[in-house]
């Protein structure tokens, strides 16, 4: 027993990994896009913020370690947190492959609620879609924390894109208007040299929220196994040097360890690149100057700064891709390519359900080799 709960810790590093250079296009694919920055520099500067963000609260992690299985109908056994973590990391390897900029956070609860219905025999209501405990920002389940915020998200980072390119370019305007030196500044010249500037700001507050939201989950994951491992007695075989995993807090803690050794996994993967992702990211859907980039990470890491804060693990996936759009939509409406956009939507609506299809095969499987 003991043996699986280090092997699913050691599955959902890896998984931390992939999500790392999966969603390293996330953080960098407008500021390469832009040439700001080369694609070394700006996958540096991401890893260097994804460390520091995913150090910054754990309200995300404890959504996906309590308030999305109900655990009095179905054990969340190390099996099933090890068919769940296949499920994501799959998921994630094929539309890496097909360079779709799919969400990681959706695979990852898609492989979680895959694999819980798998143990529960098709029970759904081993999954809690709705809980109330105070006011809105309070409340459990796949409603809330999931569906909403899935649905919300790219819409507000569409609407949010637009807003902000438009009131950069009423500013600009504003400049133009004025005369003098400001009018000056406001010459494509100089607001292409301005916002190169400011877009490495934009882009390391990308960074760091994609930390803040994006690490947390694989915590989660990483508490979940610690707490049913507890449960079952398998931390009592921990040998002296593993003591550290002994669970300090109770179940809706996340210990250091796990925090320290999440950020930095998450960080190494980032450092890896995703090279396939950044090129739809950044050059298929629209063409992007550095106001464009700045705009659309402010809108992005807005959003999932919002979201970390409320504990909704949010696809950052979607609320860049939907910014990068909105940014597009204000700059000239055909201007986007919707071949493109339709592929990736395509792979946002599949995500869930094809990660978790993935985990509920493998937990079945898991049970027939068992009983052979």
């Amino acid at each position: 027993m003991l043996t699986l709960v280090l092997v699913v810790v050691l599955a959902a590093l890896v998984f931390e990994f992939v999500n790392g250079f999966h969603d390293t296009a996330n953080s960098i694919a407008t500021v390469v896009a832009t040439k700001v920055l080369s694609p070394g520099q700006a996958v540096i500067l991401a890893a260097t913020m994804n460390l520091i963000g995913a150090f910054m609260g754990t309200a995300v992690a404890k959504t996906i370690a309590s308030g999305l299985i109900d655990t009095n109908v179905v054990a969340v056994t190390a099996q099933v947190l090890l068919c769940a973590l296949g499920g994501g990391i799959s998921w994630n390897l094929i539309t890496w492959w097909l360079g779709l900029p799919s969400s990681s956070s959706h695979a990852l609860i898609g492989g979680l609620c895959g694999a819980a219905l798998a143990a529960a025999h098709n029970d759904w209501d081993a999954l809690i879609w709705s809980q109330s405990v105070g006011d809105w920002t309070q409340n459990k389940g796949l409603l809330w924390k999931v569906f909403v915020p899935m649905i919300s998200s790219p819409i507000a980072g569409f609407v949010l894109g637009i807003a902000i390119m438009v009131a950069l370019w009423a500013i600009i305007a504003a400049m133009a208007g004025a005369g003098g030196v400001a009018a000056r500044l406001a010459r494509p010249r100089w607001v292409n040299a301005f916002f190169g500037k400011a877009q490495l700001v934009s882009a390391a507050y990308m960074g760091f929220a994609h930390g803040t939201n994006d690490a947390q989950k694989t915590m989660g994951i990483i508490a979940l196994a610690i707490f049913a491992a507890q449960a079952s007695g398998a931390l009592d075989q921990l040998p002296g040097w593993l003591g550290f995993m002994h669970p300090d807090g109770g179940e809706t803690d996340i210990d250091s360890w796990i925090i320290a050794t999440c950020a930095l996994v998450m960080a190494a993967g980032t450092a890896a690149g995703g090279w396939r992702i950044i090129k739809t990211m950044g050059h298929k859907m629209v063409k992007l100057h550095p106001i464009h980039g700045f705009a659309a990470e402010s809108a992005s890491a807005t959003i999932l700064t919002l979201a970390a804060h409320f504990g909704m693990p949010v696809s950052t996936t979607h609320s860049i891709s939907t910014a990068i759009m909105g940014v597009g939509f204000a700059k000239n409406p055909r201007a986007l390519k919707f071949t493109v956009i339709e592929r990736i939507i395509w792979a946002w609506i599949l995500t869930i359900p094809a990660a978790g299809g993935i985990a509920y095969l493998l937990l079945k499987l898991f049970d027939l080799l068992r009983w052979l």
